[in-house]
This record gives structure tokens, sequence and C-alpha cells, in this order.
């Protein structure tokens, strides 16, 4: 049961604010505080006449012979549901928040006027004018002072009527009066505490707001200092494998070109022969590693660049064919290398379409057993250069 509560004071919560929010111009939502000011203008004019017309009803309960100031009074009073209309309507909010406050001090005093006086059981009502013009109007020192002009003016106008204009007799008898008394001191106290209570709700949704923002900023923060890290960790690795592969490809080239001088000296020499090509060809294979992790921290600094230089097209091809028969025959695969005869020349980078070749025919090679792998360079009508490799075995997938 008591959850069933909370759930439809949740939703009347909800659509409520769905209903504020309404009236609130597009204009006087950027800022953050006057939409909170607006917002609580609002809530005050939807609920504010509902209690406040409970003082006309009571002075029309109690008194014996009611008259037009009653009706008066309840118009004035429920002449603030017009203010949401007007604010949606594009009605500038300052102007009519002071004509807000301007109906409340006549409504205050019209009711003290016709009933007692300076001793009216209304007169308490005058408490909620400083307190609603703070919340309507926040800050801002030349509209508080525009408000006590206001109300000084209206009250010395009061105070003029009462001591030298009409006497007005009070029609409300002792008792009418104390149950005046209660019925409107009973209803300020709510109508003050509804607005203190939306207040309050409101400045600590501005202050979870704020907090919430404070926690962002935080964590933009720590993510700028995260990014630096990492820029800072990238800049430093792509430097050491920049350093290193240019110290490691120095022996290396070294190593590859004495092997290929001692293989050309090395005669009929068959296990010397062998030896040296185990020799050259694990220098070549570490020395294409050294290449490729050099070119992945290019491409990561983004300074990965492109030799273009015309190339024969088909014998780059074929090259990489003859290059990848060894693996291939090592699993039983036979492989084949079919391009037209229109190739030609083209302008691109050699050295890294071989690096791509190569290594697609060595993944070809290497999950295909007893099978077949195709390398076909085309050209199409437009000029544009194909390249399939096609193999029967399992893939990577």
């Amino acid at each position: 049961m008591e959850l069933m509560v909370k759930d439809k004071s949740s939703r009347f919560v909800a659509q409520f604010d769905r209903l504020v929010n309404y009236f609130i111009p597009p204009a006087l939502r950027a800022d953050r505080e006057t939409r909170n000011r607006v917002h609580v203008f609002l809530v005050s004019h939807i609920l504010g006449p509902f209690i406040g017309n409970v003082v006309p009803a009571a002075i029309y309960f109690f008194d014996p012979h009611p008259g037009f100031e009653i009706a008066i009074l309840a118009l004035s009073i429920t002449a603030f549901w017009l203010f949401p209309f007007l604010l949606k309507a594009g009605v500038p909010y300052n102007p009519l928040a002071l004509i807000s406050v301007q109906n409340l001090i006549f409504c205050i005093l019209w009711s003290c006027y016709f009933n007692g006086g300076v001793t009216s059981p209304t007169l308490p009502w005058v408490l909620t004018i400083p307190l609603l013009a703070f919340f309507y109007l926040g800050s801002s020192a030349s509209l508080r002072l525009i408000v006590i002009a206001m109300f000084a003016v209206n009250l010395a106008i009061f105070i003029s009527l009462y001591q030298f204009g009409a006497v007005v007799k009070n029609p409300l008898p002792g008792a009418g009066m104390q149950g005046l008394g209660i019925v409107s001191t009973i209803a300020a106290s709510i109508y003050v505490a509804m607005m203190a209570t939306y207040y309050a709700k409101v400045l600590a949704s501005q202050t979870e707001l704020e907090s919430e923002m404070r926690e962002h900023v935080a964590t933009a923060s720590e993510l700028r200092l995260a990014t630096i890290e990492a820029e800072r960790a990238g800049s430093a690795k792509s430097e050491f494998l920049a350093r290193m592969s240019h110290e490691l490809r120095t022996p290396l080239n070294a190593v590859i070109g004495y092997s290929q001088i001692l293989l050309e000296d090395a005669g009929d020499d068959v296990q010397d022969i062998s030896d040296l090509n185990k020799i050259h060809g694990a220098g070549q294979h570490l020395l294409k590693l050294v290449n490729e992790i050099l070119d992945l921290s290019k491409i990561e600094a983004g300074r990965m660049e492109l030799h273009l230089e015309p190339t024969d097209v088909a014998g780059l091809l074929t090259d990489a064919v003859h290059r990848a028969t060894p693996a291939a025959e090592h699993n039983g695969n036979q492989i084949s290398c079919s391009v037209g005869d229109d190739l030609g020349t083209a302008l691109l980078d050699a050295g890294k379409l071989r690096s791509v070749l190569d290594q697609l025919l060595h993944n070809a090679a290497k999950f295909t057993e007893n099978g077949t792998i195709e390398l076909i360079g085309a050209l199409k009508a437009n000029d544009e250069l194909t390249i399939h490799i096609i193999d029967s075995g399992i893939g990577i997938a």
C-alpha cells in the first residue's frame, strides 16, 4: 500500500513538473538560475489560488452580510491563474513578476481594509510579499528596490484611505474574526510551507546537479591527464621502436650481406651452402619483422609514407608466388600465378604491396594442406587493378 501511494505521488509530481515546464518559454530555460526562479513562479501561480481563495470563502462564510468586496478579492486571487498563460504568450518575465507582486499586495491590503484594518486576521499574509519577491526576482538589487517602493506606495494609500477615507465598519462579529484568523493563519502557513518546501527541492536538485557537474569536470580532467599520459607513452613507444628497428637493421643488413658474399664463394660444398642459406633466410626473415615493426610504429604515429614508383605488376606478382612456393609445397600445396598480359606498369609502393602479398600468401600456405593456392591479377575496364588470392584451406576464422 505504501509503495503504491509513493508511486502515485511520484507520477503526480512528474506530471505536474511537465505542466510547469510547458509554460516556461525556451528563452528562459537556458540560464539555470532564471529557470529555477520561473519554475517557482509558476508553481506559486498554479497552486496559490487554490489556497488563497480559502480566505474569501471564509469571509463569505463568517460574514452575515457579504458584499462586493469579497467578489473583488476572489477575482483578484483567481487572476493569478492568468500569469502562466501570459508568460507562455511571451510577456517578459521580470515585469510580469512585478505585476504579480503588485496584485498580491492589493489582495492583502484589500482584505485588511474591509476586515479590521491593521488588526485584520489576514494581515500576516504581508509576510509572503518579501518571500515571494525573493523567490521570483532573485538577488537583483534594483528589482528589490522596486518591490519595496511598490509596497511603500500601496501601504501609504492604504493608511490614507483607512485614516481619512470612508469609514468601513467591520461586518464580522467577534467569533467570525476569530474563525477568519484561524483559517487565514492556516492557509498562509500552508502556502509558505509549500513554497519553502518546493524552493528547497529546487535548491537540492541544483546542488545535486552542481555535484554531478563537478564530478563530470573531475572525470574530464582525469581523462585529459590519462590521454596526455597515453600520448606520452605512445610517443615513447614509437621512439623506442624506431630506434630499436634502426639498431637491429644495421647488423642484420651486415649479416645478410656477408652471407650473400659467402654463398657466392661457397663453391660446391653442399653443407656450407645449406648453412649459409639458413643464415641468409633467417636474416631476411628478421629484417622483414623489423621493417613491419617500424611500419607499425609509423602507422600509430600517423607518419606512414608511400614511396610511389613505376612498377612491373606482373613481375611483382610472379616474384611473390616464387617466394611463397617453398612454404606452400611444405604443406603439400600447389601454388600458381595467373596474370593478364595487359597489366603493364603501375605507380605504387612496391615494397609495401610486396609485404602485403607475402603475408597473405604465407597465411594461405599456413592454413592450407594438400590443396591449391592461386594468385590472380587482372585489369578492369576502368583501369582498376584487382588482385585476388584464392586458396582451398580452412582459413583463419
